[in-house]
């Protein structure tokens, strides 16, 4: 057992956690009763995911890299929020907002995903 990476991402995560609470909050007071809040943190970890993932990648040594894209992105995404306000929409009857809220979160979410990655590998070979 590698304690000293189990430190890393048990840290990683906690900074991940408050930071996703922090934007959570601060997207919140911004929007109505759509989960932008939710939306914005997934797209936000996605494009930042490839970012970290792009620079670090045969790099920076394994453990940092293990801690930052399994702590903090893991504790800083949020799929269950998302499957949560997916399913509250639903029982809404706002099936359009849910349906919404699905297909722009993963299209959009795998696009800021390569998009991180493009960001990441140019800032690398800088």
């Amino acid at each position: 057992m590698d304690w000293m990476l189990l430190l890393g991402i048990a840290t990683a995560g906690s900074l991940g956690a408050v930071s996703r609470h922090l934007l959570s909050q601060c997207v919140v007071s911004l929007c109505g009763t759509f989960p932008l809040h939710t939306f914005v943190v997934n797209l936000v970890g996605c494009l930042l995911f490839g970012v970290v993932w792009a620079l670090g990648h045969g790099r920076w040594p394994s453990t940092v890299t293990t801690a930052i894209l399994v702590g903090f992105f893991g504790a800083f995404t949020t799929f269950s929020s998302f499957a949560f306000d997916c399913v509250l929409l639903g029982q809404d009857g706002r099936i359009g907002a849910m349906l919404l809220n699905v297909a722009g979160q993963n299209v959009l979410g795998i696009l800021a995903m390569w998009a991180g990655i493009e960001l990441g590998a140019r800032l690398a070979a800088n």
